[in-house]
């Protein structure tokens, strides 16, 4: 099942924007997409780590990034689980190494 609050976010911000955009029309994005992260409640389901790992740019994008990791970290099963392509995605790859490391400690 997959919440309300967790499809309002991909619909904002999927994938999440560049910190590059400085535009006005940015930043007011971006405040929405802030607060509809926000929103989402820990821990995910597993279906909704799915869908969220979808919403990942190329950077952090003033942090939010960051937030939608733990995020998808939250739920039950690891989303990435075996090493991605070279040319994925750099979050979805920082999931695999952090997955990785799970395993080690």
């Amino acid at each position: 099942m997959i919440r309300d609050q967790v499809r309002e976010f991909v619909r904002l911000g999927c994938p999440l924007p560049s910190e590059q955009d400085n535009s006005e029309e940015g930043d007011e994005a971006f405040d929405e997409m802030e607060r509809a992260l926000h929103a989402i409640e820990k821990p995910v389901t597993d279906e909704e780590a799915r869908l969220l790992v979808t919403c990942f740019g190329d950077d952090e994008c003033f942090g939010l990034a960051w937030t939608l990791l733990h995020l998808v970290e939250s739920a039950p099963s690891p989303v990435v689980t075996s090493q991605p392509p070279d040319d994925a995605n750099a979050w979805i790859s920082r999931l695999c190494m952090r997955y990785q490391n799970s395993l080690d400690s």
